[in-house]
């Protein structure tokens, strides 16, 4: 599962994010629908020309990323750990926890260039891409 920062940065062209999509063949590729979100606010934050270039290339993404909802069981898993993360006092952000409890739910690793946004939280496998 591909946190914000991973995609943002392929558009930024700072990463190439389609060469390591190419290169991990047996990989499925996915994203919280939060994610989504947390994009389309982005193109909707975007001035033109910019947008326009912003709104192709989420779209090419999208087309190529699986979408995993947020449903009544990921509502769940979000509770537990929003509940587990904040009486520890290692508290992260909100829409951080919806990736991590989405990511839980389907099995998924969390691809992301902010460990640290995700290593508080229990059972999640996390990954930086290279």
């Amino acid at each position: 599962m591909l946190d914000a920062d991973v995609v943002i940065r392929g558009e930024k062209g700072t990463f190439d994010l389609r060469n390591w999509l190419q290169g991990q063949p047996d990989e499925r590729f996915e994203v919280a629908a939060i994610t989504v979100a947390e994009l389309w606010h982005g193109v909707e934050r975007a001035v033109i020309p910019h947008k326009n270039k912003r709104i192709q290339y989420l779209l090419s993404m999208l087309a190529v990323l699986h979408v995993v909802p947020y449903t009544e069981q990921t509502a769940y898993h979000h509770a537990r750990i929003w509940a587990v993360i904040e009486a520890s006092g290692t508290m992260t952000g909100y829409y951080d926890l919806i990736v991590a409890a989405t990511a839980l739910e389907a099995g998924s690793q969390v691809a992301t260039f902010n460990r640290r946004h995700f290593d508080c939280v229990p059972g999640l496998s996390v990954i930086e891409p290279k």
